[in-house]
């Protein structure tokens, strides 16, 4: 299976009137160097036996454009068949068929399966960083979890009387400021951003996790200090930051009969200052590009789908900062 040729504009694409609407993802695309990219995608549908695919530059973009509107397979595909931005994006023709559903499920599949979706982030965090928009001198790391409400949440019944609730997800249990108790069904979000807001790092667990079961996973290992709520506080930790060299702003936690000291108080008011730059990036995530729900059931699926938002979360994150 070979891929097909798209290269060619027609008559079709010369008369599209011109309008700024058409080129609002032109940064994105000027951005980044996406031959790179293609550079670590060549082994998919490199067979030339068979039917010619999609070249997985194009897949890979359009799993961007519906990480970006939030859109369903099925939605996305209709979106390419009607969108001329979509199309400018992607470099797909007006004469040019758009890949269907299933098509664009199997190539997510595919990165997933192949574990091409993380050497993807990194490429482009090394771009970004390339270009001096993730800082590399001084590197900070703000660290926290969020959790997914799985997609099938509900203890349902099939007419089997199976229970259809997502198998790989579990409670998340929190107890409130009030004492009173509130369960989740789903996953957990973790991530890593520094102090420009660029996610560095991620990692995707069941619902019952701890959050500082990840820690030393999210750490880059350039970080000159680390900020994260009292969640992660323990003595393994101050252990490993100490070993590691690198500077402790973890919060500090109260126990029974062991009050905060007021050095401790301020402490934690001065990290909170900058802890709240994690806190901003989930909020963005879970209102823009619909991560409050996971879209599939499966950790690695949902994984998969975290990755995608890092990646396309971290390229408007650049855009915005080279406007202001």
């Amino acid at each position: 299976m070979a891929w097909k040729n798209l290269s060619q504009t027609s008559l079709a694409d010369a008369l599209i009137c011109p309008h700024p609407a058409l080129n609002e993802l032109d940064g994105v695309e000027e951005l980044i160097d996406w031959s790179a990219c293609e550079a670590l995608m060549l082994n998919i549908h490199n067979n030339p036996m068979g039917e010619r695919a999609f070249p997985p530059l194009l897949m890979f973009k359009i799993l961007l454009l519906q990480t970006w509107y939030n859109l369903s397979d099925p939605a996305c595909e209709k979106q390419l068949a009607r969108d001329l931005l979509f199309r400018r994006f992607v470099q797909l023709s007006l004469t040019d068929s758009v890949p269907d559903h299933s098509t664009i499920w199997r190539f997510r599949q595919r990165l997933q399966q192949d574990n091409l979706l993380d050497a993807l982030f990194e490429n482009i965090n090394h771009q970004l960083r390339q270009q001096g928009l993730i800082m590399k001198a001084g590197e900070v790391s703000i660290i926290d979890a969020s959790v997914i409400q799985a997609k099938n949440n509900r203890p349902n019944k099939n007419a089997k009387g199976e229970n259809t609730q997502d198998t790989q997800a579990s409670y998340n249990v929190k107890t409130a400021s009030n004492g009173k108790k509130t369960s989740t069904y789903g996953f957990k979000a973790h991530i890593n951003v520094d102090e420009d807001g660029f996610i560095k790092t991620n990692d995707f667990t069941t619902g019952s996790s701890h959050d500082s079961q990840t820690f030393e996973t999210l750490l880059t290992g350039s970080e000159k200090v680390v900020y994260a709520d009292s969640a992660y506080k323990s003595q393994a930790h101050d252990k490993l930051l100490k070993t590691k060299r690198i500077k402790n702003n973890i919060l500090h936690r109260a126990y029974r009969n062991t009050a905060l000291t007021e050095q401790q108080k301020q402490h934690n008011r001065l990290a909170s200052e900058v802890r709240y730059i994690v806190e901003r990036t989930f909020g963005v995530l879970k209102q823009h590009y619909g991560m409050a729900q996971a879209r599939y059931n499966g950790l690695k699926r949902n994984a998969a789908k975290l990755t995608l938002m890092c990646i396309g979360y971290n390229l408007k994150r650049a855009i915005n900062i080279q406007l202001s």
